[in-house]
């Protein structure tokens, strides 16, 4: 017992490598803030063109997107945009080949989600709210979009821890995240603790919204039962 806990749960291991990966934390929350944003953003502009428009090119166009960059694995994506577009556009910042490759793949499950929600609301909403002299545009943001969201926010949260979890792997292009911090301080300390540390600091950060999501989605599951 004395030999796993030296090994994993190493307190002053955990003392000396805390402030170091309270960087990494850092790196990881603000890299969210600008993923998750862009991400939603454009999955809910290719959750409209899906579901509003006429042009049949636009709704196949944006199911080739869809399930594309939901097949394509978001690892394989990043090093080849890292390494692939200073070949195409010259010098690229890590910054950028991390963001745009993460916003690819989430836009695509952000895309999934809203269509969704906008699907789950009854079309004569949309009717009604016209009839009211309202234009499409002023109905859908209005009127069908809040129930929309509304309808699919524990889909939504979900969505957002995923892509939490899934900064990880901007650690093999070297961006500073909470998993690179944890390793580059492994190598040092010749002790797994600090990765462990590191997942307790994930598990810190991400229990509260998985309780959350989870009082959302016992509330939508009792009003489908009455």
């Amino acid at each position: 017992m004395d030999t796993l806990i030296d090994t994993f749960f190493n307190l002053d291991i955990y003392r000396q490598v805390f402030p170091y990966l309270l960087g990494g934390l850092w790196t990881t929350v603000w890299l969210s803030a600008i993923v998750i944003p862009l991400g939603a953003g454009a999955g809910l502009l290719l959750a409209l063109a899906q579901t509003q428009s006429p042009a049949r090119w636009a709704r196949w166009s944006v199911i080739a997107y869809v399930d594309f960059f939901r097949a394509f694995p978001p690892l394989v994506l990043l090093i080849f945009l890292y390494f692939g577009l200073p070949f195409l556009v010259g010098n690229v910042p890590k910054l950028g080949a991390v963001v745009l490759a993460f916003v690819l793949n989430n836009a695509s499950y952000f895309c999934e989600v809203f269509r969704a929600g906008i699907q789950s609301v009854p079309r004569g909403q949309m009717e009604a709210a016209r009839s009211t002299g309202l234009t499409r545009l002023q109905a859908l943001r209005h009127v069908v979009l809040p129930q929309a969201v509304r309808n699919v926010m524990p889909d939504l949260l979900g969505n957002c821890i995923e892509v939490v979890k899934l900064t990880t792997i901007a650690s093999v292009v070297g961006m500073p995240e909470l998993l690179r911090a944890a390793r580059d301080t492994q190598s040092l300390v010749y002790n797994p603790s600090p990765i462990v540390l590191a997942a307790l600091l994930y598990l810190a950060m991400l229990w509260p919204l998985t309780r959350v999501l989870a009082s959302l989605e016992k509330r939508r599951a009792g009003m489908a039962g009455h």
